[in-house]
């Protein structure tokens, strides 16, 4: 268990991963679980009662962090970071039953491997715009037969790590 800044997170990490350090001084598990504990705090405020959930996702390779891309060159330029290699997702979640409860935030880590992707592939690929609002410029969700799973959640690549909710719900319950 960790704590940073008021609240405490677990990392759900299938092996030991690069921390960040070059774009920040907070790894990619660490800003993921703030910025989930962050959305959810901004809901609790203004809900007042009831269950609240956060979450946030990012990809990571060689320490360096992917959010969603804002334009085409941004996007091109991180497929080409990832295309060929291993890297990781990571999605913070917080989970918080408001007002009595105490937020509950997880990190979830996935390893992938994208294949070594042509120049054509990439440039169809971006052509298409299904990069646009996903961390990395990539939706695993859209079927893509060139990024794999290599170990950990499929849905955390997607965004909400499902089997880690769950558990967290059942936390809830005890």
């Amino acid at each position: 268990m960790l704590t940073e800044a008021g609240y405490q997170f677990e990392v759900v990490e299938p092996s030991a991963g690069v921390e960040c350090g070059v774009c920040s001084r907070e790894s990619p598990a660490e800003l993921v679980a703030r910025l989930a504990f962050e959305k959810a705090a901004d809901v609790a405020r203004r809900v007042g009662r009831g269950l609240v959930l956060g979450s946030d996702t990012v990809a990571e390779v060689d320490g360096e962090m992917l959010g969603k891309p804002d334009g085409e060159a941004l996007a091109r330029r991180m497929l080409e970071m990832l295309r060929g290699r291993e890297h990781r997702v990571l999605s913070g979640v917080c989970l918080w039953n408001v007002p009595d409860g105490e937020p509950m935030t997880r990190v979830a880590v996935t390893r992938l491997r994208m294949d070594r992707l042509s120049d054509e592939q990439l440039d169809a690929y971006i052509a298409s715009y299904q990069w646009e609002g996903k961390a990395g410029a990539f939706g695993y969700q859209d079927g893509l037969d060139w990024v794999h799973v290599i170990e950990g959640s499929e849905s955390n690549v997607v965004g909400l790590p499902m089997e880690m909710l769950g558990e967290m719900v059942a936390r809830l319950e005890e």
